[in-house]
């Protein structure tokens, strides 16, 4: 189980991911405890389920959802802290693949998005507080770009910014 229920708990406080919000600039549409309606619909189709509103998304769902989508993929019982909480919020907030790149940038690794074997061992060389703070940087390079290509997206610049220091503080990572 790992930290799991502590970092699930930081990604769901109200500041970060919690409630229902669907803000038409947002390109994530509909979303609820920071799972998109698509991402619960894929989720309660492959399950067999009817389709639902986000709005009516259960808390064991919520976290079946991360567990299985974003912690697990990420190795987040593997990774020691705070880096687990680290990439569980980054594979959250920008997809799994593109947060694993952002981990194998930090460690010369091969960026194709996979955590296989040689990313655990890569990672696991480097000291998770040091590695934490690199893949926060590259997480604000990337807002970065975001607003470059598309300056509608600056609205969000704030609150990105926001939920950064709020995960370094809750790592216990300096500022």
């Amino acid at each position: 189980m790992g930290r799991f229920p502590q970092c699930l708990a930081f990604v769901l406080r109200p500041d970060i991911e919690g409630g229902y919000v669907n803000d038409l600039n947002d390109r994530g549409g509909a979303t609820n405890h920071g799972i998109t309606q698509r991402v619960y619909d894929d989720e309660r189709m492959m399950q067999g389920l009817p389709l639902k509103d986000v709005r009516d998304i259960t808390p064991a769902e919520v976290a079946g959802i991360y567990r299985a989508d974003y912690w697990e993929p990420v190795h987040g019982d593997r990774l020691d802290a705070p880096l687990d909480l680290v990439m569980f919020d980054a594979a959250v907030q920008h997809g799994v693949k593109r947060a694993v790149k952002m981990l194998q940038r930090c460690v010369g690794a091969a960026e194709d998005g996979v955590f296989g074997p040689a990313t655990l061992a890569a990672a696991g060389q480097v000291l998770s507080g040091g590695l934490s703070l690199s893949v926060i940087r590259e997480r604000r390079r990337f807002y970065a770009r975001i607003i470059e290509n598309d300056r509608s997206q600056i609205r969000f610049e704030q609150g990105w910014g926001n939920r950064l220091v709020a995960l370094k503080r809750e790592a216990g990572l300096p500022d």
